[in-house]
């Protein structure tokens, strides 16, 4: 039988994480003490009122009264040092899950992935170990060691109402949580992806909002992010619904064990089977111990959500690698490029170019023209090893560098924009790399998401200062003077073709201007 996702995830993460096992069992006793005390206090504190009642001597009182105030205090202490160790555990959990994660992902591409989605997964998908072990191991565990003791214990003075605690302990702690979990069981596996896709529209209206709002077609995707908005927010009121029902019935049990203790306990206090200050520790105790499972309707649809979201992770963690995420990056003396009869398309795909040959020597410059759509930046990504090719050969020398027509502008410091090229590089080699590609700014200057406060030309160039800091060998460029008008286009090539020098350079383009300052015109048909 195959062990689930969630299940094998978890028992890996427990065992990347030191001593994560001791962790988790010492957070899950320290949880029972703080929840045990809660009960004790409340039956402690039950028989000194009562017994005080019956104005006894001061010393028939010294000890229960000593007991509510250890109780009392330990049961902070006990729930303060649950918290931290409870939450250490579970974010060492999520810091080794996270970095399984961006490990997974280094090792293959972004490639026909939904970025909004994937950026949920990376990011609210990982937090839901979290939940898992904060809102449900724990608290479940936990309350399961106490039910079962608090039960024994009453059970010595009155057999038949311990009975009733229990059985009611069970309906408030796994019947009513499981059908709560049963009933927004499609809308909490809903919730996770629907997050994800919410995310995926209001990613595409940010990155797209110039285009959007210049073909006017702001109503259309506003629309859509409403579509998803209202989806999410039907799954959730769904979900709260479902969880009120069950708090209500909660609620319902705990009333059931308290008058089922006046029942039974009276007619025992009569009879003199039982102590008459016992009975309204019989009557309060539940009170304490069903407040203690008040929010398992909530962790168990916790339990739902953080599944699914986990699942999610897994597909990620288990999901092949798509390419090598990069070339070989090795200097070499020579470097060049040649593909020998390679068929290459995206993953899942057919073919977008079959039996294609190219070869670009030191010094050389080569435009690889095409229609759009014909397989260029295909070519493109397959030579830098994001998709395996799908037959055929290739073969690169030297460090590959990419001048892509798109290349994001995150919103920090032209410096460590720069440094995306080369993350080694120092103050020098990005004042030096930025003046070759005839950027003459401040490397301390913020700029806004995606290059939003530099020009067009401006932008181009900040990329080809990263290709510039990283030293590359062979360069391939895609698209490079697309969206410039043709002065800038024009200086932009004259700098990129002063800096490459004697360096193989592959030219994606359709700028004929572009094509006619290279030696030699390959055509894709």
């Amino acid at each position: 039988m195959r062990e689930p996702v969630t299940r094998r995830l978890l028992r890996e993460l427990i065992r990347d994480v030191p001593g994560g096992r001791w962790r988790l069992a010492v957070s899950v006793l320290l949880a029972s003490l703080a929840a045990g005390a809660s009960v004790a206090l409340m039956g402690v504190s039950a028989w000194l009122l009562s017994r005080a009642a019956e104005r006894p001597v001061f010393h028939a009182l010294a000890v229960a009264a000593v007991g509510v105030r250890f109780f009392g205090v330990s049961r902070g202490v006990f729930r303060y040092l649950e918290r931290l160790l409870g939450h250490d555990v579970a974010l060492r959990l999520q810091a080794a899950l996270r970095l399984r994660t961006y490990t997974t992902l280094a090792r293959t591409t972004l490639i026909g992935r939904r970025r909004g989605d994937l950026l949920v997964r990376v990011i609210a998908d990982v937090e839901a170990i979290l939940d898992l072990v904060v809102r449900v191991i724990i608290p479940f565990a936990s309350a399961l060691i106490v039910v079962v003791a608090t039960s024994a214990m009453l059970g010595f003075f009155s057999p038949g109402s311990a009975a009733v605690l229990f059985l009611t302990a069970i309906a408030a702690g796994v019947v009513l949580p499981w059908f709560a979990q049963r009933l927004s069981l499609a809308a909490d596996a809903e919730a996770v992806p629907a997050r994800g896709r919410l995310a995926d529209e209001l990613h595409q209206l940010s990155r797209a909002s110039s285009d959007i709002a210049a073909y006017q077609a702001e109503e259309d995707y506003l629309n859509r992010v409403r579509d998803a908005d209202e989806r999410l927010r039907r799954i959730e009121l769904r979900s709260a619904w479902v969880r009120g029902l069950a708090s209500g019935g909660q609620v319902v049990a705990a009333g059931v064990a308290v008058i089922a203790a006046l029942a039974i306990g009276g007619p025992e206090v009569a009879s003199s089977r039982l102590a008459p200050v016992m009975l309204a520790v019989l009557v309060l105790t539940p009170l304490a111990m069903h407040e203690v499972l008040a929010t398992f309707a909530q962790a168990a649809q916790t339990h739902t959500r953080a599944k699914a979201a986990l699942e999610r992770l897994a597909a990620v963690l288990d999901a092949p690698p798509v390419g090598s995420g990069d070339a070989d990056q090795t200097p070499a003396a020579r470097p060049g490029l040649e593909l020998t009869n390679v068929t290459v398309g995206w993953p899942g795909s057919e073919p977008v170019v079959r039996d294609f040959s190219l070869c670009v020597q030191p010094g050389e410059r080569v435009a690889l023209v095409g229609a759009s759509g014909s397989g260029k930046t295909t070519i493109a990504a397959t030579i830098m090893g994001l998709i395996p090719p799908l037959a055929g050969r290739i073969d690169t020398s030297g460090r590959v560098g990419y001048l892509a027509q798109d290349a994001h502008i995150f919103a920090t410091t032209l410096a460590e924009n720069v440094r995306i090229g080369n993350r080694e590089a120092d103050s020098d080699q990005i004042v030096a790399a930025l003046a070759k590609a005839g950027l003459d700014l401040d490397p301390e200057r913020v700029v806004g998401e995606s290059g939003s406060t530099l020009s067009g030309g401006e932008a181009r160039r900040l990329a080809l200062a990263r290709v510039l800091a990283g030293e590359r060998d062979l360069w391939i460029l895609d698209e490079p003077t697309e969206h410039l008008d043709r002065d800038t286009a024009s200086a932009l090539m004259s700098d990129v073709w002063a800096n490459a020098g004697d360096q193989p350079v592959l030219v994606i383009t359709h700028d004929p201007d572009v094509v006619a300052s290279c030696d030699r015109v390959v055509r894709l048909t």
